[in-house]
């Protein structure tokens, strides 16, 4: 959530900034709610004020043995007019809160402007895209002959978009996760967690995808599914001081994520490229203010070499004020190379959230000159795993429906094909 000073001190830049995202949020409202409810607040503590006066007045008169009736009479009334103050406070201050958690991060000045992903900015671009001596088959059509993903009977046990990884194809799943936390854990020195899967929803807000997106979280008896291990990885440290030694916090986790997907019927219903359920391998971050855009930087690196490593084609881009995600100020998109679909497609998001988790998780650091602050939380998917499966299986496809498997995988996979 963003510091309220923004809203009271610097309304105009928060109302550039939401134009920026294209967003309809009305400023003008927010600044009178707010401006009502900090009257409020402050006829309430003028009353509070007045009734210890009084009541220390009554205990005044007790104590010589006078009366104080028309005191306490005072006192009481006064005690009523609180109540009645109190009980309109809390329901606009409930209702402006809400709102409040509903604005978005203020996007980073270095982010392009533009409604869409097609405003997105190429940044790099790294290895070479394969050229095939035959028509490369998507990644589905592939696994249907190799017998490695079952769509039908996931369709049975679960409805669709949901998939069996079998054999193969689960050996080849296990392998990529295995590849990720090693690779993440022993180079890039992250420490790795298995947190769990099913959170309150405390932890949903804290991490910025609740009230947002409650629509598309699934629900397991008043808590939910994690739609990505962001989430309590994030959440670790709510409601707690950091020591400002500790920073960088490099937090590492492979997680089953479940997602609704709400509103993107229609879109890649083939295949494993969005589902309800997929696995990832999620990198988080906790870092001070002064650091966090460079640790962005290396977070998105670290990503980076997972497709490196396998020799995967590859392209960073910047995505747009109009494509970026609600608690970003700034994101990177890894998006690798799928000759079946002739395209680069997103596979990793690595994001600067500055301190909008921190502030809604309570999370504060400890400085050296004994003064509190926030620290800034980064996000990335170190990487998605089920798309990493279909890159594999798309670049390295063999013209009699092979797939050869990457050098840097076969001691993960035990084999160098599979037939």
């Amino acid at each position: 959530m963003l510091d309220l000073n923004v809203l009271r001190k610097s309304p105009e830049l928060l109302k550039e900034k939401l134009k920026n995202r294209f967003s309809d949020i009305d400023v003008e409202h927010l600044i009178k709610e707010d401006e009502t409810i900090r009257k409020l607040k402050s006829e309430i503590d003028g009353l509070l004020s007045k009734r210890n006066k009084l009541s220390r007045e009554v205990g005044k008169r007790k104590s010589k043995g006078e009366k104080a009736d028309d005191l306490i009479q005072n006192v009481n009334e006064i005690g009523e007019n609180i109540k009645q103050l109190e009980e309109s406070y809390n329901e606009k201050h409930s209702s402006f809160m809400h709102k409040w958690l509903l604005v978005p991060n203020m996007i980073d000045d270095s982010v392009p402007i533009g409604k869409t992903e097609d405003d997105n900015v190429e940044v790099r671009k790294w290895g070479k895209v394969k050229q095939f001596d035959f028509k490369p088959k998507e990644h589905f059509e592939l696994a249907k002959e190799l017998d490695i993903l079952d769509f039908e009977r996931a369709a049975k046990l679960s409805g669709s978009r949901f998939v069996v990884y079998k054999g193969k194809g689960a050996l080849l799943e296990r392998a990529l996760i295995n590849f990720m936390l090693d690779l993440h854990t022993k180079k890039h020195k992250y420490t790795e967690i298995i947190p769990p899967y099913i959170v309150n929803e405390e932890v949903m807000v804290g991490s910025g995808q609740f009230p947002k997106f409650k629509d598309e979280a699934y629900s397991v008896e008043g808590q939910y599914l994690i739609p990505t291990a962001e989430v309590p990885l994030v959440n670790l440290h709510r409601e707690e001081f950091l020591q400002e030694e500790q920073l960088p916090i490099k937090y590492v986790a492979y997680t089953a994520c479940f997602r609704k997907e709400a509103g993107s019927y229609g879109r890649d219903v083939k295949g494993i490229i969005r589902q309800h359920q997929f696995n990832k391998v999620e990198l988080v971050k906790f870092t001070s203010p002064e650091n966090s855009y460079q640790e962005l930087e290396d977070l998105t690196k670290d990503a980076e070499e997972v497709l490196q490593l396998l020799e995967l084609p590859y392209r960073v881009v910047t995505l747009s004020s109009g494509d970026i995600g609600f608690s970003a100020a700034k994101t990177y998109d890894i998006e690798v190379w799928l000759p079946g679909q002739n395209r680069y497609r997103e596979i990793s998001s690595c994001s600067n959230t500055l301190d909008f988790q921190a502030r809604r998780a309570s999370i504060k650091v400890k400085g050296k000159n004994k003064k509190p602050y926030f620290p800034h939380t980064l996000n990335g998917s170190g990487i998605a795993v089920g798309r990493c499966l279909v890159a594999v299986l798309e670049n390295y496809q063999n013209k009699d429906g092979s797939i050869t498997i990457p050098k840097n995988l076969r001691d993960y996979f035990g084999d160098d094909t599979i037939r």
